[in-house]
Formats: C-alpha cells, structure tokens, sequence
C-alpha cells in the first residue's frame, strides 16, 4: 500500500532565538511544491481510484493537486479567481494541470469546480485532507516535544483543524490578517459566515467561509485566534529573510507576525512557516 511518507518531504524544524525568546520554527515551505498543501491533495488522492479530479484554489492548492496528480498518474483540472497571482499558475500548468480562471474570489471559483465534472478535491473542508495536513504537526510533536504552543496561519483551515487533531492538547494559536479572517469570523459566530476577503496574503489566506468540518474540530480543542496586519506580516517576512534568511510568502510570515507581538505564556512556541509561493524583495 502507498502512504503519504512516499510523496511529501518530512520538513525540519529549526531552534532559535527572536528578540530574547525561544521559540521553535517548523520549515514547512521547504515542503515539495513549496507549502503543505502537497500533503492533503496526496492523501485525498491516496484515497481515490479516479484518474481525473478537479479542484478550485487560490494558489498553493492548485499546485499541491497538480503535482499530487503527476505522482500518482492523474490528470488535473485547477479552478483560480482570476486574481491568482501568476507566479503561482506557471507552476500549475508547469505541472500539467489544465488551468481555468474563473470569478474574482476563490469562492466563485470553487462554484464553477465542483459543477465541473470529475472528482472534486477540497481545499480544506475534507476529513481526509485534514489528516493529510495533520502530519506537519505530527512532526513537530516528534521532533520537539517541550513545544506547548503551536502558531498556525488560517485560511479555510485545514492546517490548523490537522494542527488541532494531532497537537496533543496544546496550546494552538490560529492567525489571520485583520481583513481577511474567516475562521476568526467563523469562532465568533459559531458558525461558518461570509467575511471579507482583503490582504496581501489573500491568494493563500482568502476562505470567504472557514470550512464547517475545520470549524467543528477547532471547537473541541484548546484553539486561539489572533489577528495580524498587513504591515506585521510583510515585517515578519522581511524579519525572516534579514535575521535567519528564509524567504516565505505573506501567509507564510502570518504566525510568525503574531508571534512577534508578543506571547508571554508560552515557554517554548513552535511558529509554522507554511508555505513560499511568492516572488518578492525585502523592502
């Protein structure tokens, strides 16, 4: 039998020090196809017999299941908002997956998706894309277990619902930019709601509705949310490439952004880098 450990990479995790404070950082955008989207599209396709699948993405997504695809000898069929950045669809089409822009928001996309035809891939809100997602945290817990609190960035949430399954019973931390916070949304209302999708990390972070399933594992566990700015996010980004000379996207700097402004309860965080689609130059 295949398992996920044959396509994804186990990522390291690197101990430091930021402004007098340990913390823990997990390199999950060393990952194949640069974030830990591969591990879901993986596994859910693990999980297939089908020989075609479709999905809708705002990026990250669209590439983890295109390349998920070419592992595993299946043809792909990627949905974007048409503001996808191109950085991103080279990549899918490089990875040969068809292509279709669609609307101007994911949420638009993944309409036209899922009317589409073959198998539809979620982004988020599927059990076994969930457990795909679970196993960065898994690795984490391996290979440094003093670690009590884990920062995750949020989109839809099937990172963070995989964070929460397989943390333990710690302290998880759910970040997303103050404009573009579905799930933040989502916890307040008890329920899934239409939010604003408006940041520079949008293209990975922009869930219009934070998936239910992701929702529902969030409330059953020791889950809480923070909200960061635009500003804090490109600081944090520029902040990993000046001192430790990593270079992740937005989304990618967004638990680390939060992480910076402060946690005093924590005494040994773990910051999830998840993800380095991105063409950029510290400012």
């Amino acid at each position: 039998m295949r398992t996920l450990s044959q396509y994804v990479r186990r990522t390291p995790t690197m101990h430091a020090t930021v402004d007098g404070r340990p913390l823990v950082l997990k390199l999950e955008h060393l990952q194949l196809t640069g974030s830990f989207k591969i591990r879901g599209a993986v596994n859910k396709l693990l999980s297939l017999n089908v020989s075609e699948v479709v999905t809708a993405s705002g990026g990250n997504h669209g590439i983890a299941v295109a390349q998920a695809a070419q592992l595993l000898g299946a043809h792909a069929t990627v949905f974007v908002p048409v503001t996808a950045p191109e950085t991103k669809t080279k990549r899918i089409e490089a990875l040969g997956a068809k292509l279709i822009r669609h609307g101007t928001t994911y949420a638009e996309a993944a309409l036209a998706a899922r009317d589409f035809g073959p198998a539809y891939i979620e982004a988020y809100n599927d059990r076994t894309v969930i457990e795909g997602q679970s196993t960065v945290t898994q690795e984490i817990v391996e290979d440094a277990p003093e670690v009590d609190t884990i920062y995750v960035a949020v989109g839809g949430g099937g990172l963070i619902a995989g964070a929460a399954l397989a943390s333990g019973g710690r302290h998880i931390i759910a970040v997303e930019p103050e404009t573009c916070c579905a799930m933040h949304n989502a916890l307040a209302a008890g329920e899934p709601v239409d939010s604003e999708v408006k940041s520079v990390a949008a293209d990975a972070l922009g869930a219009t509705r934070a998936g239910e399933l992701s929702l529902e594992i969030l409330q059953q566990h020791n889950v809480t949310s923070a909200l960061v700015s635009d500003e804090e996010i490109l600081a944090a980004r520029d902040r990993l490439w000046a001192d430790f000379r990593l270079a992740v996207e937005p989304a990618g700097a967004a638990a680390f952004a939060s992480f910076l402004k402060g946690d005093k309860q924590s005494e040994l965080p773990c910051v999830i880098l998840c993800g380095a689609n991105s063409e950029w130059q510290p400012r």
